[in-house]
């Protein structure tokens, strides 16, 4: 079987901002000084919420641009004050960006591959993955086909539970918007716009119809109006609720020394014992006998008590029976609090 860096391209920033809820992850992981976390880097949100909790980090990633972003994301965070580093990141408007950023000490790797992206920092790097272009084309040209302003304002205003469900049921879930919904979120467009067509490859059934599930899930039962992932995708920013690692930035710098970025798979950053595993996804873009080897050699780095945390899509994944226990009661309970609706399922395991 080949690796999934052979098959899809990983020269791009893929994912400018960690789209699996933060909150969800350190509930599982439980991080804490004295703890040593291994995590996929991605953006580099999670791997951050993981340190402001004081754990040692080790990030891998087989793309070299997301560990770029990741660097930047770093020095931002460590050399700005919260103001600064907001404008900067994108998340408020600023026209000062390209200065900020020829303030900013980076390694020379990292400043390279930025001197060569500088439209990127000027717009703000957190609209800039193609996961998030993909947002942008759906805001831009498919929304407002179906929904006008005021009612994503109305969508993202509070209300108690009867209020989102009647919302959602009489208002929101027009026969538009669930023919628009089959479209744009289908293997076919999701996989030219916003993923790559190779993490469909083990994907059986219908992509629409899966995610709608917990996107109906996540608009009618959790609150949008605290999900900083519905804000993104339906306003292009934040707005009002940060992710995780952006309401603990004080905790954040003061541990930031404690990350250690490697460029290569999960597997080759395993060097000693880890007290927590974030993976991501990443069982799903591989066959059933390639993700039980890679879980395996993951186990050799784990500490007895040590805690699996990942997430299926679209792909159910499972760690090897024989070695692992499913934590099903808390995993279920983590998942019907998770505001990142994509996935199908929240795993949680130790070893045995």
């Amino acid at each position: 079987m080949t690796r999934i860096d052979s098959r899809a391209r990983f020269d791009i920033i893929r994912y400018a901002n960690s789209w699996e809820d933060a909150d969800v992850l350190c509930a599982a992981l439980r991080p804490a000084p004295g703890k040593r976390m291994l995590a996929i880097a991605s953006a580099g949100d999670n791997a951050f919420a993981l340190l402001a909790a004081g754990a040692e980090v080790v990030a891998a990633d087989l793309s070299a641009a997301q560990l770029a972003l990741v660097e930047l994301k770093r020095a931002a965070i460590r050399q700005l004050d919260d103001d600064a580093l907001l404008h900067f990141l994108g998340v408020i408007p600023s026209a000062a960006r390209d200065d900020t950023y020829r303030s900013l000490q980076l390694p020379s790797e990292t400043r390279a591959y930025w001197d060569a992206n500088l439209e990127a920092i000027e717009s703000g790097v957190i609209h800039n993955g193609r996961f998030e272009n993909y947002f942008r084309l759906f805001r831009k040209w498919v929304l407002p086909l179906v929904h006008s302003r005021r009612d994503v304002e109305e969508l993202l205003a509070p209300k108690n539970d009867e209020e989102r469900a009647r919302f959602y049921r009489e208002e929101w879930n027009t026969w538009r918007w669930r023919a628009m919904f089959r479209v744009f979120f289908s293997r076919f467009v999701m996989g030219r716009t916003g993923r790559d067509p190779e993490f469909f490859r083990y994907v059986e059934g219908s992509v629409a119809e899966r995610i709608f599930k917990r996107a109906e899930y996540a608009l009618s039962v959790l609150p949008p109006h605290a999900n900083p992932y519905l804000a993104f995708i339906f306003t292009g920013n934040y707005r009002a609720v940060l992710p995780r690692y952006l309401r603990d930035l004080d905790a954040l710098r003061a541990n930031l020394d404690q990350l250690t970025l490697v460029q290569g798979s999960i597997e080759e950053a395993a060097t000693g014992k880890f007290d927590g595993f974030y993976l991501s996804d990443i069982f799903e873009y591989i066959d059933p006998a390639t993700s039980t080897a890679m879980y395996e050699r993951l186990l050799n780095a784990a500490n007895p008590a040590a805690r699996f945390a990942y997430w299926n899509l679209l792909v159910p994944r499972r760690g090897p029976a024989h070695r692992v226990r499913a934590l099903d009661d808390e995993s279920r309970a983590l998942f019907a609090q998770d505001l990142a609706f994509f996935y199908s399922a929240f795993v949680l395991e130790e070893p045995t």
